[in-house]
């Protein structure tokens, strides 16, 4: 047989490398085998019976390690940052990504999800920019920065969460005399894998009258009040949640009553000592952002969550309080700010050792994004607690 030459060149570098086996379910080696796999490695096919344990594994054996990152360790490097790198066309952000430690030393927390530490400094504007990303912003601590969406000035503030959908030109200004840091999170590995990535500059700088601070945006004048839709609005027609933040003081609220009800014998926690909230779309009810699951989770001191396995992976941020994290064969004590990793299929479980000199409510406080939406819309998801697959 005759080889072409971009087959003879394949062949002499080919990346497919065939190595035959003495193994149950695996053909006899003999050299009529070896033959055959030279075979494949030059035309660039790989048979599936060399690859099965691997392509087809009994569960999901995650790329990402479970890890932790702490959140003092990250603003005093960001504040680093902001003293020597600037903030403007070419760099953009000064956003500092999270990279696991089993991702090749890539800038993904997870193979789907990017979360970053972003920092601004006093009168500085981070420019303006859009992007197929989908993206949003969680506050754990100060005030200041008001992140400009769609020319919509929207206050950030510490308990925050702030949802921008792909597509949306979007900047970012420090008002105050003080630098500002919070967590980016989005879904820059699941568009980078599968390709479908745009970005596109917009204007060096925004107008005078986006340079406001309004107390409440116009997208929480219109949607921001709980239960009623307006009816002008209709359904819009761009994916992700019309409203661009949701306040921590209804978060904090709707988790304190959770716990009350609980004591008062009714019903509405996720399990003892367990309040957890989900950010939704006012407009659809659905999750904020088409690929990104946002919620909060409030665990009373001395409450112990059940193990959780869950396909698709998790960032966590501590919000407040303090507690023991297991994921895994990994456990963290861990504190404000602190983010971790929870990687798919991967059991977590918590307990809370939160107390009154830790944590403004008392308990811990977790904020969770995940990339479930994905896997629900591909009927892929799956959940297994103490023995109950759903």
């Amino acid at each position: 047989m005759t080889q072409s030459p971009l087959t003879q060149d394949i062949a002499m570098g080919s990346p497919v490398r065939l190595q035959a086996v003495s193994a149950v379910g695996q053909p006899e080696v003999t050299p009529a085998l070896e033959e055959l796999y030279r075979g494949f490695e030059q035309e660039l096919l790989v048979p599936l019976w060399t690859e099965i344990g691997d392509l087809m594994p009994a569960h999901p054996r995650s790329r990402a390690a479970a890890h932790v990152w702490r959140w003092e360790r990250l603003r005093a490097l960001a504040a680093q940052a902001g003293e020597l790198v600037p903030v403007g066309r070419g760099g953009e952000r000064r956003a500092i990504a999270l990279a696991n430690p089993s991702l090749g030393g890539r800038p993904f927390a997870t193979p789907t999800l990017w979360a970053a530490i972003q920092y601004l400094m006093p009168g500085e504007d981070a420019p303006e920019h859009r992007h197929t990303q989908h993206a949003f912003r969680f506050v754990v601590e100060g005030e200041g920065v008001w992140t400009v969406v769609g020319g919509d000035p929207v206050a950030m503030r510490r308990g925050d969460f702030l949802p921008q959908a792909g597509w949306n030109k979007h900047a970012h200004h420090n008002a105050t005399a003080e630098p500002m840091a919070w967590i980016d999170g989005l879904d820059i590995p699941f568009q980078y894998t599968n390709e479908a990535q745009f970005f596109e500059f917009g204007r060096d700088e925004i107008s005078d009258t986006e340079r406001i601070t309004p107390d409440r945006s116009r997208a929480e004048r219109l949607w921001g009040h709980p239960g009623l839709r307006p009816v002008a609005a209709g359904v819009p027609a761009a994916p992700g949640s019309p409203l661009l933040a949701y306040r921590w003081e209804h978060t904090d609220r709707a988790l304190d009553d959770q716990l009350a009800l609980e004591k008062e014998g009714f019903g509405g926690t996720v399990g003892p000592g367990h309040a957890a909230v989900r950010f939704s779309d006012p407009s659809t009810g659905a999750d904020v952002l088409p690929t990104i699951r946002a919620e909060i989770h409030r665990v009373a001191r001395g409450a112990e969550t059940a193990p959780v396995r869950e396909t698709g992976s998790s960032v966590y941020q501590v919000f407040d309080g303090s507690g023991t994290v297991t994921v895994g064969e990994k456990s963290w004590t861990v504190t404000r700010g602190d983010l971790f990793v929870v990687p798919s299929w991967q059991p977590l479980s918590v307990r809370s050792e939160a107390g009154a000199t830790d944590s403004d409510s008392g308990a811990l406080d977790l904020f969770r994004f995940s990339d479930s939406p994905i896997f629900e819309a591909l009927r892929l998801d799956r959940i297994h607690v103490e023995g109950t697959i759903r």
